[in-house]
């Protein structure tokens, strides 16, 4: 797996029961997959010499990021390596302007959206085609967790002087779209094989603050079953048309009247997947290596009726031993999952998964113990 973050972290524990041999190529030997494999090379994914040498004596090359250059994984490929997803998928994710371009032709629903010169073209963008502000710029390669997104609400900001300038200065092409008037965000998961065995996870509910995940609901609360259907039809669909291999999570805006319209693609495993790991049959994580590996997919029912995923971001407790005492002892059915890394203000930690029979209660659990080990609450 190429990353050695929490995702590589993760796929790396659902390896251990089948006794796969999991190799991770991290930028630091500090990084949160790094602590924990036996197999680890510290290497730069920007570098094909590395990642030639990494992929050697693999059988299956996967990810945990999507910043893998694409024509190094093209060149991996000639070499006769098994990259999963391939690069002609994965150029789905990592560059938002060819995402558009592609489920556009494909009649996939999506925001207003064009490639845009200089923030004169955002001005015309907004005025001619969005329908007005605000509108959205986003870098099309690189951003994640909200950066490399900017929001401009007037002609003012939209100025030559003003905010629409910042993505310019990055140096990659900027993707303006319509900010969509969004009732919330829901995401679809699913997993596809080599030979096209596909399933699908249960619609989610994303609630993001700050324009990072806080908190995962599954099932999606109030969610009727024909738009459910929708979406995994839909997330399904995507898979097979861009011939992906693994995990896929399509990001979701529902509108007041109940259309759904694609924001991302992730092809990994992914935050709005979280819950799998104590909430499903087999986690994300575990189907995202049958798929990698063509074994055959797992269940990806739910085990009871609701289970709600909350982060834990970088906060007070440099010591999370008290704060597992208080936790473990207030709600023993709770999760806790730490992910190795050194705590940094809204930085993503670990993250706590409660499930349940009523939704209320398994939301405050999830809620209380995230809260309290971040030090936010110390009751």
């Amino acid at each position: 797996m190429i990353g050695g973050g929490q995702l590589a972290r993760m796929t790396h524990e659902a390896s251990i029961p089948l006794g796969i041999g999991f190799r991770v190529l991290s930028e630091r030997p500090q990084d949160s997959a790094a602590r924990v494999a036996a197999d680890v090379v510290v290497g730069d994914h920007r570098d094909l010499a590395t990642l030639r040498d990494f992929a050697r004596g693999c059988d299956v090359i996967t990810f945990d990021h999507e910043h893998v250059p694409t024509e190094h994984l093209r060149a991996l490929q000639a070499d006769g390596v098994a990259v999963r997803p391939g690069p002609d998928a994965l150029v789905h994710a990592q560059d938002k302007g060819v995402m558009r371009a592609r489920l556009s032709e494909l009649g996939v629903p999506c925001p207003v959206h064009r490639i845009v010169a200089d923030p004169a073209d955002v001005r015309r963008f907004a005025e001619r085609e969005a329908g007005g502000y605000p509108v959205v710029l986003k870098t099309v390669r690189g951003g994640y967790d909200g950066k490399g997104v900017w929001l401009l609400r007037s002609a003012a900001e939209a100025a030559d002087a003003g905010p629409a300038a910042e993505p310019f200065l990055a140096g990659v092409p900027v993707l303006a779209e319509e900010a969509v008037d969004f009732t919330r965000e829901l995401a679809a998961n699913v997993v596809r094989s080599p030979h096209g065995q596909a399933v699908a996870y249960p619609v989610v509910e994303s609630v993001q603050v700050a324009g990072v995940c806080d908190t995962v609901i599954a099932p999606a609360p109030g969610l009727s079953a024909e738009l459910a259907l929708r979406a995994q039809r839909l997330a399904l669909r995507i898979a097979q048309e861009l011939d992906l291999v693994g995990h896929l999570a399509v990001e979701l805006f529902q509108t007041g009247d109940d259309r759904i319209l694609v924001n991302e693609l992730a092809m990994r495993p992914h935050n709005s997947g979280h819950w799998t790991q104590d909430g499903a049959v087999t986690s994300q994580f575990a189907n995202h290596l049958r798929a990698v590996l063509d074994l055959p997919l797992g269940d990806p029912r739910p085990r009871a009726p609701w289970t709600v995923m909350t982060n834990v971001l970088g906060g007070d407790y440099p010591d999370l031993y008290p704060a597992f005492l208080h936790c473990m002892a207030r709600d023993p059915g709770l999760k806790i999952h730490v992910y190795g890394k050194d705590v940094k203000p809204g930085r993503k930690v670990g993250h706590v998964t409660a499930f349940g029979e009523e939704l209320g209660e398994v939301r405050e659990r999830a809620r209380h113990a995230a809260d309290y080990l971040r030090g936010v609450i110390d009751e």
